[in-house]
C-alpha cells in the first residue's frame, strides 16, 4: 500500500511539472478510438432498444476488459525488472496520465488572463473548449460561472476518482476507471443516438463516481478550512444543493465550492440554441468574478494533496 501511495505522489509531480502531453497517442486518445471503432461495430439505429442497451453494454464490457488487462500487463512488466524504481517510475508515468491537474489549472488559468485583460471574445472561446453549453453570448459573470463549474466537478473524475481507484485496486483498477468516464463522455447523452446505447455507460459512470464524489465533497471542506474561505457556508450548501444537481454526483463538488466562494452556480445553461435551467448550487452573497476562477484551482489542489497525504497516512 505505501508503494502505491509513493506512485500516486509521484504521479501528482510528473503531472504537475510536465503536464499532459496533448498527442495523438495519449492513453485517453487511444481509449477514445477503441470505443469508436466499437461503435462503428455495434451501433445500429435500426436495432431496437432493447439491443442497443445489450450491444451497448457488450461495448463496456469489452473497453473495460482491454484497459483493465493493458493496466495489469504495465504493472506485471514493471514488476519483471526487479527494480523498486523502475517500477514506481513506470507505474507512475501511466498514473500521471489519468489524473488532470495542470490541465484544470492551465485551462481555468488561461481564461482568467483574457478576463483580466477584458478579452471576452477569447475566453468566451476558450472556455467553449472545456464545456458543452454554448459560449458565443456569455458575459464576464457566466464565463466565470462556466470555469468554475468545470474545475468544480471535474476534480471528482478527472482527479480524485482515478486515485480513489488506483489506491483501491493499483493502475489496472485507476485505468479501468479513466476507461469508464470516457465511455461516459462519449456515449452517455440523452438523444436520440445515444439514449438506449450508451445507457450503461452512463449508469456505470454515476456509480463508479458515487463514493469519490462525497469524498471530493468533504476535501472541498477541508480545502475551505486551510484557505481560510467560508467552511460554515460550505458545508451548508453541501446538504442543501449537493442532491439538486442532475447528476446523482456532481453537485457534492459544485455546491460545496459555490458555499466556500459565496457565490451561486447553477442557472441558465442554452444548448444548441435550446436554453437549459439548472439548479442553483449555493447563495449569491459575492457577484461572480474572475479571482473565483482561482480560488477554484487553488481548492482543486489543496483538495488533490489533502487526498494524497490521508492516503499516506491512513
Amino acid at each position: 500500500m505505501i508503494s502505491l501511495m509513493i506512485i500516486a505522489v509521484v504521479a501528482f509531480l510528473i503531472d504537475a511539472l510536465i503536464g499532459d502531453p496533448r498527442s495523438r497517442f495519449h492513453p485517453v486518445v487511444l481509449i477514445g478510438i477503441l470505443i469508436l471503432v466499437l461503435e462503428k461495430f455495434l451501433r445500429h439505429d435500426s436495432d431496437g432498444y432493447i439491443k442497443k442497451i445489450c450491444k451497448g453494454g457488450l461495448l463496456v464490457a469489452v473497453v473495460l476488459l482491454v484497459t483493465y488487462g493493458i493496466g495489469f500487463a504495465i504493472v506485471y512488466g514493471a514488476n519483471l525488472l526487479e527494480s523498486f524504481t523502475a517500477t514506481i517510475c513506470i507505474q507512475a508515468v501511466a498514473l500521471s496520465f489519468m489524473i488532470t491537474p495542470r490541465s484544470l489549472s492551465e485551462a481555468g488559468r488561461e481564461i482568467y488572463n483574457y478576463l483580466d485583460a477584458e478579452n471576452l471574445t477569447m475566453a468566451r472561446y476558450k472556455v467553449g473548449w472545456i464545456v458543452g453549453r454554448d459560449t458565443d453570448y456569455l458575459n464576464e459573470s457566466e464565463i466565470v460561472r462556466a470555469t468554475v463549474e468545470t474545475v468544480s466537478e471535474n476534480t471528482i473524475d478527472g482527479i480524485i476518482s482515478p486515485l480513489f481507484y488506483f489506491a483501491v485496486g493499483g493502475l489496472p483498477l485507476a485505468i479501468a476507471y479513466r476507461a469508464v468516464n470516457t465511455m461516459d463522455s462519449m456515449l452517455g447523452y440523452k438523444n436520440e443516438k445515444y439514449l438506449y446505447f450508451g445507457r450503461v455507460a452512463a449508469r456505470l459512470d454515476d456509480v463508479a463516481n458515487f463514493i469519490p464524489a462525497r469524498i471530493t465533497a468533504i476535501l472541498f471542506l477541508i480545502s475551505a478550512l486551510i484557505l481560510n474561505l467560508d467552511f460554515k457556508n460550505a458545508f451548508a450548501m453541501m446538504k442543501r444543493d449537493a442532491n439538486k444537481h442532475p447528476s446523482p454526483n456532481g453537485g457534492w463538488a459544485e455546491a460545496t465550492v459555490a458555499g466556500a466562494l459565496n457565490v451561486q452556480l447553477g442557472g441558465i445553461n442554452s444548448y444548441f440554441g435550446v436554453p437549459h435551467f439548472r439548479a442553483y448550487m449555493g447563495d449569491a452573497n459575492e457577484l461572480l468574478q474572475p479571482q473565483h476562477i482561482l480560488s477554484a484551482i487553488r481548492m482543486m489542489y489543496t483538495a488533490t494533496i489533502i487526498f494524497l497525504s490521508l492516503s499516506i497516512l491512513l
